[in-house]
């Protein structure tokens, strides 16, 4: 890759013709832009999503320290000879802009194949015009664009061979219904299932890279929930302490739920040895990209499950036949997974994230599928509890051709019995990794890309990998199969989901929210003037030791102006305290979503509250209860 970097103040291009077969939609004939880098860009045969990634990391850092907002990718084939054939030049721009959008960046992009008059006003000092130029990499990237340990020559994300497996399995995709009738997806009739058309397009076609960035980005950042973090590596995020906060109350419920379910909780290591031969082998099974460290000269990977450790653990306890279905858990803190760059964004896929990991050990195929249908019914039941219905999720549960034939019943029986809506289902011709078969529940975002959540597979290898085994009712030493189940899936893909449910809501004129035992605060009372401020003070204590959060807007501004933040904090329920309210036990509540205000006494709202959180985990505050008090993340 080659690139011109242009520090500037001003560029404009106009379009005059489409110059290649593969071209471009443009709306605007003619753009100006104002203090932008200008990257004008020449992607050459070799390069990869690690070049775009080394590109990227530079530019954004030149950026951030000449304080440059704005990037312009600028298609530019006259730099190189060797240049990539125009449909995968086109994928690594596209990955190139998505890559900047994800650090923050307006992104402008000129476009692709078109012939264009270009004006450029150059600034001045002495860095504002640079030549770059990047090796081509595999996909598995190299040292300098991400390496733990600089000159080690050690690879920033290894590929496992499942995923050249995953590349070369053949999937057919069906649709099956509550009466086990299995359709082709082609010819299944999609008229009363338009969010299952969305996510069986989504998955068929896979196209992962998004094109605009998805709205739940502006909501994280305008709500102060959670923000890039631009000295850090793409995929890892900074929480603000409202967003830590819904995210610890999220990690507390699953937690919880998992806990009650029946598994006990461990904690095992995040980094673990390469060359440990149980280790090793897995990694070839598992489709993941991860991160490689070194040490005293050996090499480790970040885990991207709580397998490994749990694994290695369970090799070690002693466990009978009477004692299965055994189950034990994690919350990861962090999983590390090296996404392509390209489909890095926002909450959606990350390259650290926290995934509640369930495993369960079984005596033989028939007691795991039975486990696999209550795993079912009890990932339903904990995205309801978090405020994601059955209607906002689809499933798709993927098998092989040979399970299929020996245990379509019970495929049937899962979706008939449970799910109770046709399930997207992927066939595939031979089992390419560990599992068979799996199930995921899926939302489809604002911009009709699916996310799995939820997720259980039924694992047929690795109780013999590791050596993980029970005594048998014969005194002989069996290996069991092994569960996988994330009843969640990643806690930030939760808050993900919710803030694009709400980004849907806005765009169809409703009003948008958290559930509210998420909200971070859940009563604001405003002051008429500073001399209400101790009584509203007095209602916030009232409320916090009924384990609600109620915060006090005493800021020097008018009433409208603290009820206009307020509503744009999504704030649940507001109170307006002034000389009445002060000195009576009966409030005007404004209830958010409604028109009409409510007079209640603390004790009412309290219970109104209360009966909507129910047995919810809760938290106090993490602000300062006086907006005066509180900092801006902005």
């Amino acid at each position: 890759m080659r690139i011109l970097q242009l520090d500037v103040d001003e560029i404009e291009f106009e379009l005059v013709r489409e110059e290649a077969r593969l071209f471009e939609k443009y709306d605007e004939r003619r753009v100006k832009v104002s203090d932008a880098l200008v990257l004008l860009t020449s992607i050459e045969k070799g390069d990869s999503e690690g070049t775009v990634e080394q590109a990227v990391t530079e530019a954004s850092e030149f950026a951030r320290k000449q304080k440059i907002g704005v990037v312009v990718v600028y298609p530019f084939a006259h730099l190189s000879g060797n240049l990539e054939k125009p449909d995968k030049a086109l994928e690594l721009l596209v990955q190139m802009r998505t890559a900047f959008r994800d650090r923050g960046f307006k992104v402008i992009s000129a476009p692709f194949g078109w012939n264009k008059k270009l004006k450029l006003d150059i600034k001045g000092h002495p860095l504002a015009e640079m030549s770059r130029q990047y090796a081509g990499t595999s996909a598995m990237g190299a040292a300098s664009a991400g390496s733990a340990h600089a000159g080690a020559g050690i690879t920033a994300a290894a590929e496992s061979a499942a995923l050249s497996e995953e590349d070369r399995v053949k999937s057919t995709w069906y649709v099956l219904d509550t009466d086990g009738k299995l359709t082709e997806a082609g010819k299944f009739n999609f008229e009363k299932y338009k969010n299952l058309k969305k996510f069986a397009d989504y998955e068929i076609k896979k196209v992962r890279v998004y094109q605009q960035a998805p709205p739940h980005i502006k909501l994280m950042q305008s709500h102060q929930l959670i923000d890039y973090e631009a000295g850090s590596d793409a995929g890892n995020l900074r929480f603000y302490p409202n967003g830590r906060l819904i995210k610890k109350l999220l990690e507390n419920y699953v937690t919880a739920r998992v806990i009650d379910y029946g598994a006990v909780e461990v904690e095992t290591p995040i980094m673990y040895d390469y060359s440990h031969p149980a280790l090793k082998e897995y990694l070839n099974r598992f489709p993941a990209r991860h991160y490689v460290v070194s040490s005293d000269d050996k090499e480790y990977f970040l885990r991207f499950s709580a397998d490994f450790g749990q694994f290695l653990l369970m090799h070690d306890a002693t466990v009978s036949y009477k004692q299965l279905p055994f189950r034990f858990y994690e919350l990861t803190r962090y999983s590390f997974r090296r996404e392509k760059s390209g489909e890095v964004v926002g909450l959606k896929r990350l390259r650290a994230f926290t995934m509640p990991d369930m495993h369960t050990l079984c005596k033989d195929l028939d007691e795991a599928k039975g486990e696999f249908s209550r795993q079912f019914e009890f990932c339903q039941t904990v995205l309801a509890d978090i405020g994601i219905g059955a209607g906002e999720y689809e499933a798709a549960i993927r098998f092989t051709e040979d399970f299929w034939k020996e245990n379509s019943a019970f495929v049937i029986g899962v979706v008939k019995n449970q799910l109770k809506k046709p399930a997207l289902i992927e066939m595939w011709n031979f089992r390419y990794a560990y599992f068979d078969p799996k199930f995921e529940f899926n939302v489809i975002d604002s911009m009709d890309k699916a996310t799995a959540l939820s997720t259980v597979q039924i694992d047929h290898e690795n109780g013999a990998r590791y050596g993980m085994s029970y005594t048998d009712s014969d005194g002989q030493k069996k290996y069991p199969i092994v569960m996988h189940c994330s009843p969640s899936g990643a806690i930030e893909r939760i808050i993900y989901a919710l803030l694009e449910f709400a980004a849907l809501k806005q765009a169809r004129g409703e009003t948008a929210s958290l559930p509210l035992w998420l909200a971070p605060t859940q009563v604001r009372l405003l002051s008429m003037s500073d001399k209400h401020v101790s009584r509203c003070l007095e209602i916030a204590e009232e409320f916090r030791q009924r384990k609600i959060r109620a915060d006090v807007d005493d800021t020097d501004t008018t009433i409208d102006k603290k009820i206009r933040t307020a509503e744009q904090e999504w704030i649940p329920y507001i109170l307006v305290i002034g000389d009445r309210e002060a000195s009576s036990t009966e409030l005007t509540v404004r209830i958010r979503g409604e028109k009409v205000q409510k007079k209640m006494t603390v004790d009412d709202l309290s219970g109104i509250i209360s009966g909507s959180v129910r047995s919810m985990p809760d938290a106090p505050l993490s602000l300062p209860v006086l907006l005066s008090k509180r900092p801006s993340f902005r």
